[in-house]
């Protein structure tokens, strides 16, 4: 698997799902699969800008991350390139880009993720990618859609 492609309808407006990607706040409350928590400690939604996160499994298990911000044009379009950690060192470099399209006012966010290099130890990453992606898009539509717009 070289792409991801996933795509999710809320019933908000576009800069409401976007603003759950730019505001780190409310990103550490749907990033990551079902049964994770996400602790973000650095947001900075800004081309060039970096983010650091930790999401920890519901056994405890860390698996730490780190993205910087390529492209933002709000509330149309994000692109970010994401690397998986392990014991300090990147093992999973991937491209993340989500459009948000506006209709009838509900938003589509498209994502896709371009796996860019692996490595041996990226395999565990790899292998529950699409699952983890949904699961993690999943909550975000229960974040919005708990938001009351």
């Amino acid at each position: 698997m070289n792409w991801l492609k996933m795509s999710r309808t809320f019933d908000a407006p576009r800069e409401l799902v976007f603003n759950a990607w730019v505001d780190g706040k409310q990103m550490a409350k749907w990033f990551g699969p079902k049964g994770f928590t996400t602790e973000i400690t650095k947001h900075e939604p800004t081309p060039g800008g970096q983010v650091f996160i930790v999401m920890r499994g519901p056994d405890g298990s860390e698996y730490p991350g780190k993205a910087m911000f390529r492209e933002i044009q709000k509330p149309e379009r994000l692109v970010l390139t994401s690397w998986a950690l392990k014991d300090g060192k990147e093992v999973l470099e991937t491209l993340v880009t989500v459009t948000f399209e506006e209709k009838n006012k509900k938003t589509t966010m498209n994502v896709e993720v371009k796996i860019v290099k692996e490595t041996a130890e990226s395999k565990p990453y790899t292998a529950g990618m699409e699952q983890g992606w949904n699961e993690t898009l999943d909550k975000l539509v229960n974040v919005i859609r708990s938001s009351g717009r």
